[in-house]
């Protein structure tokens, strides 16, 4: 069970911490936890339920009025909020609810309704991925385990998965030629097949090689390949000294070829790596290249 701060609700719920206080003493609502040395913290349920509270508050209810339905009464009229919104917050708050709960159900039912309202780009590139940063920071905090992480990532795959097989792949050679593939101990593919989905949308051809493979493997394919574009992504923790000589060997290896990088190490860690790398900061980045 998650244990969060006044601070860890005030990020993920939107509600200032200041007002948190305010509805504890006028509502007791939320009413915190303390630990045997007294330090105050609120667990799941507490999480879901002002999830939930927020998501009714910004559609227009009182909290006077909020306050007066149970538990049960609140959750359901969040999720009718929820699935009638085009609020990207609102579903996002839905989904970290369904993913407190370990609901597969419900998760996969808001992303299904996200990707029937607006489509599978605007829905990773406005609901998944600020997600998926709202969840790594609940981890790198210790409010959560990384298993929830792998949890939505898996639901989240198989969507992107689906949308690539619905793509037309182009044999015509005058297009570009795209070989994407994430490094030895990396495993976070989801920006990397959301890349590979833009380029196939995209009509230029990819070779995705997927996770965790080794750069002879790289060698290998490519010389065969022989790509235009070579992208790969870092997300996992990485010495500058690995990344840099993972650019410098991909460039010896493949002079002709762009090496473009995503992923959060790469952004964070642009002025210290080689010059040989050019960062796709956002996945609408990518459309340059085609």
């Amino acid at each position: 069970m998650g244990k969060y701060s006044i601070k860890d609700l005030e990020l993920l719920t939107g509600i200032k911490a200041h007002t948190l206080r305010i509805w504890e003493q006028r509502y007791n609502m939320p009413i915190p936890k303390r630990t045997e040395t007294n330090i105050r913290f609120y667990d799941d349920d507490d999480l879901k339920l002002m999830l939930n509270v927020s998501l009714l508050n910004q559609n227009g209810h009182k909290i006077s009025e909020i306050t007066k339905l149970s538990v049960k009464e609140i959750s359901e009229l969040a999720l009718i909020h929820s699935i009638q919104s085009k609020n990207n917050s609102a579903h996002i708050q839905t989904m970290i609810s369904a993913m407190i709960d370990l609901d597969e159900i419900a998760f996969e039912k808001m992303l299904s309704t996200c990707i029937l309202q607006s489509g599978i780009e605007h829905t990773m590139m406005e609901v998944i991925f600020p997600l998926l940063n709202s969840v790594g920071m609940m981890w790198q905090t210790g409010a959560v385990d990384p298993a929830y992480e792998h949890f939505v990532s898996n639901l989240i795959r198989q969507k992107l998965i689906v949308a690539i097989e619905g793509q037309t792949i182009n044999r015509n050679s005058d297009v570009k030629k795209f070989l994407l593939f994430l490094p030895e101990n990396e495993h976070h593919e989801l920006g990397l097949l959301f890349a590979n989905f833009m380029i196939r949308k995209s009509n230029q051809h990819s070779l995705y090689l997927g996770q965790n493979v080794p750069l002879n493997d790289v060698y290998k394919v490519g010389k065969r390949y022989n790509p235009d574009i070579i992208l790969t992504s870092m997300t996992s923790t990485f010495t500058h000294d690995y990344a840099n000589q993972l650019l410098v060997d991909l460039k010896n290896h493949f002079p002709n070829s762009r090496i473009l990088t995503t992923g959060r190490f790469f952004s964070i860690n642009k002025a210290k790596l080689s010059s040989e790398m050019e960062l796709v900061a956002q996945p609408q980045d990518l459309s340059k290249f085609f």
